[in-house]
């Protein structure tokens, strides 16, 4: 089987091996697609030594263990396995969802999927209630989607980029403003400008940067929450506003396979009756050969790019 894998020294390259052997308790996946995730842009700049990546695939079932009891052969399955930047990957029984045939492989990213629902369950929305989301990209545009299905009030999207900003209005968002650009009604900064109506009851950092984090903390009114949905390594964060805002600091990450699962089954039943959809936000895909290009583009971000997807056919037929 072809797999990719990433050194400083070489860059991406792929590479042949033989197809990995089926434990008792596990699966072999044939990968049909799988997406890419800018919380691997940190990994990939840092592999000194060859690294394989890869958690969002979606594929086929070719192999089970003598154990496996809940999944058949030719099963179409996703779920958080890795490294599936490969034409094969073995996985665990207990980490496959089943996938409906209604529901193409590239769009059924169960990962990212499982992250977006969790992380909604954890923040405090509320009917009518008030929403910034900073950082419009994958996983911000797609919380605005989910959103939309709790029955928000009005949603605000944050983020310098012109086309991440139309692409939120898409999603739903009722405005989306450059950060140079917010009105001050947005920020709460100051004590003595509350009590008052500034800020919103639920801010979502979903840039992944220091400045997005610090600006979704100045827009959180008193009392709400602040949730961070994307991934970050060391930050400073005003410690002080926080404090006497008294907000709420969400991680709305998960990392409990049992909830995963369980989030990832929600998101997939979402897709399957079409209360959510994630074809507006995979707008570029790619042959694995391509995969040097496909993280060029999530790191530069051309114009339109939200998300990226390897389309990996496999070997076995």
């Amino acid at each position: 089987m072809r797999v990719a894998e990433i050194a400083r020294e070489h860059g991406w390259r792929i590479v042949e091996e033989p197809i990995p052997n089926v434990g008792p308790d596990e699966v072999l996946v044939e990968v049909r697609a799988c997406g890419v995730c800018a919380s691997e842009l940190a990994l990939v700049a840092s592999a000194e030594e060859p690294r394989r990546l890869g958690h969002e695939p979606a594929g086929v079932v070719v192999e089970i263990g003598r154990n496996v009891t809940a999944v058949r052969l030719g099963d179409r399955v996703t779920g958080r396995f890795a490294p599936s930047y490969a034409e094969y990957v073995t996985a665990a029984e207990r980490d496959v969802v089943i996938l409906p045939d209604s529901i193409p492989f590239h769009l059924a990213l169960g990962e990212p999927l499982a992250c977006l629902v969790e992380a909604e369950r954890r923040c405090r929305t509320t009917l009518g209630g008030s929403v910034a989301v900073v950082g419009l990209g994958f996983m911000g545009i797609g919380f605005i989607r989910l959103l939309r299905l709790r029955g928000v009030g009005r949603i605000v999207g944050v983020d310098p980029r012109d086309d991440a900003r139309m692409a939120a209005i898409e999603a739903g968002a009722d405005a989306a403003y450059d950060p140079e650009d917010l009105p001050d009604h947005l920020r709460l900064t100051r004590y003595e400008d509350w009590p008052g109506t500034r800020g919103v009851d639920l801010a979502i950092e979903a840039s992944g940067t220091q400045a997005g984090l610090t600006l979704a903390g100045e827009l959180v009114q008193a009392h709400g929450t602040l949730a961070i949905l994307a991934s970050h390594g060391t930050r400073e964060v005003v410690v002080g506003m926080w404090n006497w805002k008294a907000i709420d600091v969400v991680n709305a990450h998960v990392r409990d396979p049992r909830r995963l699962h369980e989030s990832m089954r929600v998101g997939i039943e979402l897709l399957e009756s079409g209360q959510f959809d994630f074809s507006p936000l995979v707008t570029h895909r790619y042959p694995l050969a391509d995969i040097g290009k496909a993280f060029t583009d999530l790191r530069g971000k051309p114009n339109g790019f939200i998300k990226a997807v390897l389309d990996i056919p496999g070997s076995l037929g």
